[in-house]
């Protein structure tokens, strides 16, 4: 059977997704209801007829945009920190040169993690500053403690990672969105993948917050309607250092494969698992730890060992990771680089839609220009977008991370979620 899953979903409600996975495919797909954005005043000249979207006035543009990046220096995400930093600054320098009329200017401020609060000084810092954008925070927790002070500002708040279930649901005034989906889609394909493998049982450890609980429901429903048994769940608290019971209460129950669902945490649980006599490619992952473990475990320890990530696979992008190596040479990873550089066009090209870079009408414009009214032109990258724009026409901007076009709640409607295998230096190669 394939390592990868489709679901179809659709929209409750509330806003939560609902579907089932589906083994045998390359990717996971979404449909979902999507709508426009109010009214604006009229353009000096007449827009093409584009129905219930927004208006675009023709002409060139004289803007100036300042954003903000809220991304983990510190603390145990910090590993997605430079990748992320790296594509925002590499997305900014492109639209810069690009020199359509629209310039930005980017500051960097740290989110840390939930056990020392680094993200609310730091978002007071950036609204302090003037941004009228900011890209993060990288986690769904640090989301859940700065998305009100943000969007109670009149700034947008846009993740490149952030996966939490309630987010897509949160009081946000329109103002928050996420290029990456949620944990829902995630979980499914990893239920599956276990259950595809021929896992029978299985035991889960998992990082108790919105993230962890989440992610290791959704992970537990698939696997079991996959017809496999959780066996054992165990967690452990953000700031934690030992991991001994968690590792001791699922491995009593001697299941057939372990999910680890946790940040860098995943240093210390593995070599202890594999240690005490699990097998190290029965151990699955998430985007959270599919780290580089090169230089922290033997040869060989957790080779065959599965994990799952959202996103493109970086090798059908083209120079993107060598142009990411340019800006910091030091990236061993990529993951939600391109995300973070979509992040940054969405907020460029809303703004030059818009005419104005205020957070309330770049939130006004993000879905159209995303493609939600259904009939703007193709583009894949700024300067196609921005030429388009200045001529008053619609654009459907598809980036670097996917088709991206976004749902009432802010959400992708749809999504790619790859599969990884490690090799025997401890490092992931993208399987599907």
């Amino acid at each position: 059977m394939s390592v990868f899953a489709k679901a179809t979903a659709k929209r409750g409600a509330r806003g939560i997704w609902t579907g089932v996975a589906l083994a045998g495919a390359a990717a996971l797909l979404l449909s979902a209801c999507t709508s426009g954005g109010g009214s604006t005043t009229a353009p000096t000249e007449e827009p093409a007829d584009t129905g219930d979207a927004l208006p675009i006035e023709a002409g060139p543009r004289d803007l100036t945009l300042k954003v903000g990046q809220l991304a983990p220096q510190s603390g145990s995400l910090a590993v997605l920190g430079p990748p992320q930093i790296a594509a925002a600054k590499l997305a900014v320098d492109d639209i810069n040169k690009a020199d359509l009329g629209i310039t930005l200017e980017l500051v960097l401020r740290d989110e840390g993690d939930t056990s020392i609060d680094v993200a609310t000084g730091s978002v007071t810092d950036l609204l302090s500053q003037g941004v009228s954008a900011i890209s993060g925070a990288a986690a769904s927790a640090q989301t859940r403690n700065i998305y009100e002070q943000v969007t109670s500002a009149g700034v947008v708040l846009m993740s490149p990672s952030n996966t939490g279930l309630d987010l897509s649901t949160i009081d946000d005034n329109d103002l928050y969105w996420r290029t990456a989906p949620s944990d829902l889609l995630q979980g499914e394909v990893l239920g599956n993948l276990i259950a595809e493998d021929g896992n029978s049982t299985l035991g889960i450890i998992f990082q108790n917050d919105a993230y962890g609980t989440g992610f290791a429901e959704t992970t537990k429903k698939a696997f079991e309607s996959a017809g496999g048994e959780v066996v054992a769940e165990s967690s452990y608290n953000t700031g934690d250092t030992n991991f001994t019971t968690q590792i001791s209460d699922v491995t009593a129950q001697s299941p057939d494969a372990i999910a680890i669902i946790s940040f860098d945490q995943a240093k210390i649980i593995i070599p202890e698992l594999v240690g005490g006599g699990f097998p190290g490619d029965k151990i699955y992952l998430t985007d959270g730890n599919r780290l580089d473990y090169s230089d922290v475990f033997a040869p060989g320890l957790i080779k065959g060992a599965k994990a799952t990530t959202p996103g493109l696979d970086l090798a059908t992008l083209g120079d993107f990771t060598d142009r990411l190596l340019e800006v910091d040479p030091s990236l061993t990873d990529f993951t939600y680089a391109a995300e973070s550089y979509d992040n940054i066009v969405l907020f460029a090209l809303a703004a030059y839609a818009a005419n104005d870079t205020s957070g309330t009408k770049i939130a006004e414009y993000l879905r159209q220009i995303s493609g939600s009214s259904g009939d703007g032109e193709k583009v894949t990258d700024f300067a196609q977008g921005a030429a388009l724009l200045e001529k008053g026409e619609q654009i459907d901007y598809d980036g670097l991370s996917g088709p991206i076009t976004f749902d009432e709640n802010g959400d992708p409607t749809g999504a790619t979620i790859g599969i990884y295998e490690y090799q025997d230096d401890n490092t992931s190669t993208r399987v599907n």
